[in-house]
């Protein structure tokens, strides 16, 4: 395992240049082209201002207002995450031909779902950044510090995840099908249309066993709430369990890597 790691260090331009061709494949033909990675976010956080100020109407001095940035901060690595393991569970498939060539490293493919994802993910940061200006919301520096902290908690967990759901899911198709359904259960499993403090005592336990759940709980408070941030030593011991995702998927595929060539 640790041999092939060594050598996917050795392949980290050849992951720079699948993930520049996914971006610029993602939006090729349109118009607009590269602009789109920020027109989404941009269109995404106006309608939820739109719905959430007019169509439900909150008062301004509600906990969490204005609420619409408050769900954008957890809705931004929520798309990271969820694109990343849904163009993970085809991305073996769909790069058959490549797979087959003795010295293609069938890993790469998932890790550039994962980083591409990552890219649109901080291409939404300076949307987000603009509204914290225009509701004039300040952040603490001392916060800000924290966020590369919580991207690369969330990079490692969502790697780890995306490899073993690439893996899986040559060997059983149905995966890709189970995947889209289990990460709606998710997405409402995870305070993010609504914040933590608002959940019943009785379903905040059950809320506390996902770990996206502090995740987006980090993200909310360093980026929205005020005051210092206070849950790190949650934030750390999910970076532990998530370093241990990322090492058990990478056992996993490893064990499937003989496999994969004969399925796809």
């Amino acid at each position: 395992m640790l041999a092939n790691v060594r050598h996917l260090f050795r392949y980290r331009a050849l992951i720079q240049s699948l993930v520049a061709r996914d971006l610029k494949a993602r939006y090729r033909g349109s118009a607009l082209g590269f602009f789109w990675s920020f027109v989404n976010p941009l269109l995404l956080l106006l309608v939820y201002t739109f719905v959430f100020t007019v169509v439900i109407s909150r008062p301004s001095d509600a906990p969490h207002s204005p609420f619409a940035l408050f769900m954008f901060c957890g809705i931004l690595p929520w798309t990271w995450f969820q694109s990343s393991l849904l163009e993970s569970s085809n991305v073996l498939i769909a790069g058959g031909n490549l797979i087959r060539k003795v010295l293609f490293p069938a890993e790469v493919l998932p890790i550039v779902s994962v980083l591409a994802g990552m890219a649109h993910f901080f291409l939404g940061l300076p949307i987000l950044a603009a509204f914290f200006v225009y509701y004039g919301r300040p952040v603490l520096l001392t916060d800000l510090l924290w966020l590369p902290v919580i991207v690369l908690v969330q990079l490692m967990l969502t790697l780890g995840l995306a490899l073993i759901v690439s893996a899986l899911t040559v060997h059983f198709r149905d995966i890709r099908d189970l995947l889209a359904n289990l990460l709606t259960l998710l997405f409402f499993a995870t305070p993010i249309i609504y914040s933590l403090d608002e959940a019943p005592e009785t379903i905040r336990r059950y809320l506390n066993l996902n770990p996206l759940t502090h995740l987006v709980v980090a993200y909310q408070e360093v980026l929205f709430l005020p005051g210092a941030y206070e849950r790190w030593p949650r934030l750390l011991m999910l970076g532990a369990a998530s370093l241990v995702v990322l090492a058990f998927g990478y056992v996993v595929f490893d064990r499937l890597r003989d496999t994969l060539a004969e399925e796809v």
